[in-house]
């Protein structure tokens, strides 16, 4: 069996506790929107390299409102800009927190299901004597279903 990298019981009250804390965040965050697919691409990025040229077109505006508009919203821009300087650390944090979880659900999958393939070799290589032929047969299907899968797909292009 490969090196078993995570071994840890989550217990109920632990996953209840993890999510209390993300829904305090949500609620914490009330403000946040959800954006289309559409409304993503079509709005402009604030990146690293365009945050400065806001940050200067902003202290420009501040200085010198008498160029503007009277409808531009200086505060608005400012606050804005706030907002999204305040959400990059949490941004950054929650990102690092995502992988990590997404890399141990990952680890802990391929462990469970490595573990599941060699208790599956090992019921076929025994089973007739322990008396589990039906129970390696039915598991044999996943791997029936999916050969027969392939076979079909390549039997339609010949």
């Amino acid at each position: 069996m490969p090196a078993n990298r995570v071994s840890v019981n989550l217990s109920a009250t632990e996953q209840q506790e993890v999510m209390t804390a993300i829904a305090t965040i949500r609620q914490k965050l009330s403000f946040l929107i959800p954006m289309s697919p559409e409304e993503r691409r079509a709005t402009v990025r604030l990146g690293d390299r365009n945050r400065a040229f806001t940050r200067k077109a902003l202290e420009i505006a501040a200085q010198n409102p008498e160029f503007l508009p009277h409808s531009f919203d200086l505060e608005e821009m400012r606050h804005d800009l706030e907002l999204f300087e305040a959400l990059q650390p949490m941004l950054l944090a929650l990102t690092q927190l995502q992988e990590l979880i997404d890399d141990t659900a990952v680890a802990a999958g391929g462990e469970a299901y490595s573990a599941a393939l060699e208790v599956y070799r090992y019921a076929k290589a025994n089973g007739t004597v322990a008396g589990l032929d039906n129970l390696v047969e039915a598991m044999g299907q996943r791997f029936t279903q999916q050969s027969g899968r392939g076979r079909s797909s390549s039997t339609t292009s010949s």
